[in-house]
């Protein structure tokens, strides 16, 4: 089927069960599926894997999930603005598998891309690599579940010597993005910051759900600047433009800072 067009949000996740694992784009609050999530919200599913760079904030992005209840494990790189995200953790009620931001963009990649795991410098020395990182805690405090030791081996990449670290990659039930504009095949392009995440994501999930702010007939987007093609994509939803984006915190450059007059602010 090569239109993969859904007519809303809901249809396109309502197939989406309990204790799904879905890996979700976003950095920060840009590029953060919000229509998507808010219709997983509705569908009332729980005990939800996800594994996202962070968990968005208190009242968005996937943070409207973990206030609900409905996210049991979150994989990400840290916990970022969301204080619920903190309280979860630190109380017991939310596993959490810490994991550097670059290993984690690796992981997603190489679970879309077909590679079972992979050798990194990044964690050796640490307990990334040691084991021990806290992963679930007790109502009293204490650490009831921690990270294992990973395999370690010596390697000499371009004849520099080194320890490096085995990465197992991340492969999920489902994928949740957002992009700037995608056609009918689900051929998509991001914008900015978005991109950092989303593709990676996108490819980790065997279903792939994309909403997108405008949606184009194929063959109106440039091949060449299409960030990731619709052989990953299984579902597009046309969002708008006018969705809300939330800025998580907001910058304003003092005068003479910069050459450039416009405040910068980071948004989907």
């Amino acid at each position: 089927m090569l239109d993969k067009t859904y007519e809303s949000a809901n249809a396109a996740v309502a197939d989406i069960p309990e204790s799904a694992s879905i890996a979700v784009g976003g950095f920060g609050l840009s590029g953060n599926p919000n229509v998507l999530i808010q219709a997983l919200l509705e569908t009332g599913v729980g005990d939800l894997k996800v594994v996202s760079n962070n968990c968005g904030t208190d009242d968005h992005g996937l943070g409207i999930l973990l206030r609900s209840g409905r996210i049991s494990k979150m994989t990400s790189s840290y916990v970022g603005e969301n204080k619920e995200f903190a309280r979860r953790y630190l109380s017991g009620e939310l596993e959490l598998e810490l994991t550097p931001q670059g290993t984690l963009a690796e992981k997603l990649r190489a679970g879309g891309a077909g590679i079972a795991a992979f050798y990194t410098r990044t964690g050796v020395g640490t307990q990334v690599a040691d084991g021990g990182l806290p992963q679930r805690y007790g109502p009293d405090g204490a650490i009831v579940q921690a990270s294992v030791p990973k395999d370690q081996r010596d390697f000499a990449p371009g004849g520099e010597p080194g320890t490096f670290v085995l990465e197992e990659a991340i492969v999920t039930d489902y994928a949740l993005v957002h992009a700037a504009y995608g056609d009918r095949h689900g051929n998509l392009v991001f914008n900015k910051a978005a991109r950092q995440f989303s593709p990676v994501a996108a490819m980790a999930g065997r279903i792939c759900i994309a909403q997108v702010e405008h949606l184009v007939e194929p063959g109106e987007l440039d091949p060449d600047a299409i960030h990731l093609p619709g052989v990953f994509v299984h579902r597009v939803v046309e969002v708008g433009p006018d969705i809300e984006k939330p800025i998580e915190k907001l910058t304003v450059q003092s005068a003479g800072a910069a050459s450039n007059d416009a405040p910068f602010a980071k948004e989907g």
